[in-house]
């Protein structure tokens, strides 16, 4: 049997976030498997843009990778005590697509914030905006990383084995729900 396919989004476009260091961890928390990276970088949802020049190519490649992924992994950052426009930009492009590539696939949310909460609202408000699409979310263990400012060594790794802990759960329960 040949590796899974894990999509992960980081919900940040800034290279050196704490969501996107969340993100490598959450991959090797996972295991063996083929890794592709979603890129966000997409121009606004705009209907008079689709009218006019359909859908751009990043979306499509968005839609692609979703439709491919045995399971997706969201690291999430918290700003305003909400997801990043950026999540919900690319939700609503992708779902001017025929088609659902989001049905019934395994989807684990997890999320580094600079506040004490970690993103516990941004998860929250994520799971809502996904719910239309009904996708395999799983609901636990929460990966809530705090002060992620402060939450990695120089090497972009977890301080805290707790974390460590409960993304290797959360990560081990996405595996076998991909399988």
């Amino acid at each position: 049997m040949s590796d899974p396919i894990l999509l992960g989004i980081a919900g940040a476009l800034r290279k050196g976030s704490t969501n996107r260091m969340l993100l490598r961890e959450a991959r090797a928390a996972f295991g063996p498997a083929t890794h592709l990276e979603a890129d966000l970088n997409l121009p606004l949802y705009d209907g008079d843009v689709e009218n006019s020049t359909g859908i751009p190519p990043g979306v499509t490649a968005l839609y692609n990778q979703i439709a491919e992924a045995d399971a997706v992994v969201i690291s999430t950052p918290e700003y305003n005590k909400a997801p990043p426009g950026l999540l919900k930009n690319a939700l609503d492009w992708v779902s001017r697509i025929k088609g659902n590539p989001w049905d019934e696939k395994p989807v684990a949310i997890i999320s580094a914030a600079g506040g004490r909460g970690g993103g516990d609202r941004s998860q929250f408000a994520l799971r809502l905006m996904l719910t239309p699409f009904q996708p395999r979310l799983l609901t636990g263990p929460e990966v809530l990383v705090a002060d992620s400012a402060n939450a990695f060594d120089g090497d972009g790794h977890l301080k805290d084995p707790r974390y460590q802990k409960v993304l290797d759960q959360l990560m081990a329960k996405l595996r076998k729900a991909a399988s």
